[in-house]
């Protein structure tokens, strides 16, 4: 599935999972309310809703009745370690692929990087 094909809320949960990996949202703090976020994305807060409701259903986050959300302790690593496993398994072999095709060597990438 392409990046444009994807859902809205899967967007929003990509967008929000990398700023927990890359620590912008730390362990321990908390998220942006429903509200503020989709108005900060021009979304509609029942897709932020579905979007934050995944983190919950996956352990990433915590919540703390009428006060908000909040990173639960090793949720980065847990999502950098999805992330990674789903780069790996569903990502690498279209790249790989396309290297192929195009004469890329692997080597070449490495020397110019």
């Amino acid at each position: 599935m392409t990046q444009q094909s994807r859902p809205v809320y899967l967007k929003l949960r990509d967008q929000i999972a990398a700023s927990i990996i890359e620590g912008e949202y730390e362990e321990g703090a908390m998220l942006p309310s429903v509200r503020a976020f989709a108005a900060e994305q021009g979304a509609n807060p029942l897709t932020v809703a579905k979007a934050y409701q995944q983190f919950q259903t996956d352990g990433l986050v915590e919540v703390q009745r009428g006060v908000g959300m909040y990173v639960v302790d090793g949720a980065a690593a847990k999502l950098r370690r999805s992330e990674r496993d789903q780069f790996i398994s569903e990502e690498w072999p279209e790249i790989q692929s396309r290297m192929k095709r195009l004469g890329i060597n692997p080597a070449d990438l490495l020397e110019s990087a």
